[in-house]
């Protein structure tokens, strides 16, 4: 694990935010943006992975949403220019087959997760779960490939180890464009590049103001192994943080950009060189999340989500942002028993 000044002096994260920081403007010309900067839209980078693949760096999370409701937001993500969609197996694929059904997939990024193996699943078992869950969701999608697919951990290093194998031959196969991992702490990186022919693109992991530039030296560990970093919970998990959004700093930034608190935190997460996958609204907790067809906030919050490169922090507010310590939450919070502090361990009492 990096410390603090290593990270600072060499790390690739110091190297990112300093490539960003290196393009932001000064204080001046950040006090000509106006709120058109909520509602204007800038083309969303992308990553070069490995052969090749584009992945957009801003993606639309459709974590809790019915199929209606995701096949609403994929529709609205396209309309404002988001074309990473991030969902599930289960109901929210179901909504991204049923858009794909009446509309062209050449515009979307489908990124999608292999379910966990339950507890005790042996190596096998979990291999095979995996490359039945991978043709069940081809089959549903009625799409010979997604773009990326993750796998989440497990506390077991043969599961882990077993099931990546999967996907290093569904990617062989031409089933899937990528491969990444999901929630993954120090334990299960190592675990998978054990083993591995075919490197993580990609670690997606809990990430907020608060946590710092290097949550848990999660990051660093990554990063210096080449799997980027892929930000879910901009606001917080597994529900808005009110500590996070109401705290009297962001509150300042967001006034002199003329945007939302919400929009100051995804622009953080992004500035600091990670991709990030966002929910369309504030309205969502575990495992639930609204984007109703008749509910004009997720288009608003789509819209929004979409304009986060048309402005910029300063240099300035990304140092003062950086610096926050609260709240400081587990990067791989959702993770399985095998990663420290995970949400499905029982929390002891402190005395």
């Amino acid at each position: 694990m990096l410390n603090r000044r290593s990270l600072l002096l060499g790390s690739g994260v110091a190297a990112t935010v300093g490539a960003v920081s290196a393009l932001t403007r000064s204080p001046a010309q950040a006090a000509t943006t106006t709120t058109a900067a909520a509602t204007t839209t800038a083309p969303i980078p992308q990553w070069t992975l490995r052969g090749g693949v584009k992945m957009p760096v801003l993606a639309i999370n459709t974590v809790g949403l019915s199929a209606d409701e995701t096949e609403h937001a994929v529709s609205l993500a396209l309309q404002y220019g988001i074309t990473h969609i991030d969902f599930h197996p289960g109901k929210e694929r179901d909504g991204v087959a049923k858009y794909l059904a009446s509309n062209k997939r050449s515009d979307l990024f489908l990124n999608t997760k292999i379910r966990k193996a339950p507890p005790g699943t042996s190596p096998k078992e979990a291999a095979d779960r995996a490359r039945n869950q991978i043709a069940e969701d081809l089959a549903a999608l009625n799409v010979p490939n997604v773009d990326m697919l993750m796998l989440r951990d497990s506390p077991d290093a043969e599961v882990i180890q077993s099931q990546w194998a999967v996907l290093e031959d569904a990617l062989e196969k031409g089933q899937t464009k990528s491969i990444g991992v999901v929630n993954y702490c120090q334990f299960s990186l190592q675990s998978v590049l054990q083993t591995a022919k075919v490197k993580p693109a990609l670690n997606y992991y809990l990430n907020h103001v608060g946590m710092g530039l290097d949550p848990k030296g999660l990051r660093s560990y990554g990063e210096s192994r080449g799997i980027k970093t892929f930000a879910y919970g901009a606001v917080g998990e597994p529900g808005p943080n009110p500590e996070l959004l109401e705290k009297f700093s962001i509150g300042q930034i967001a006034k002199s950009h003329g945007v939302s608190p919400e929009a100051v935190a995804l622009r953080w997460v992004l500035q600091t060189g990670a991709a990030a996958s966002v929910r369309p609204t504030l309205q969502f907790g575990l495992g639930t999340s609204v984007c109703s067809t008749d509910n004009k906030k997720c288009e608003d919050g789509v819209k929004a989500r979409a304009a986060s490169f048309s402005w910029q922090l300063t240099k300035a507010e990304m140092t003062e942002l950086n610096s926050l310590t609260s709240p400081n939450d587990n990067p791989t919070l959702f993770a399985s028993a095998g990663c420290p502090d995970s949400f499905v361990l029982p929390k002891t009492k402190k005395p």
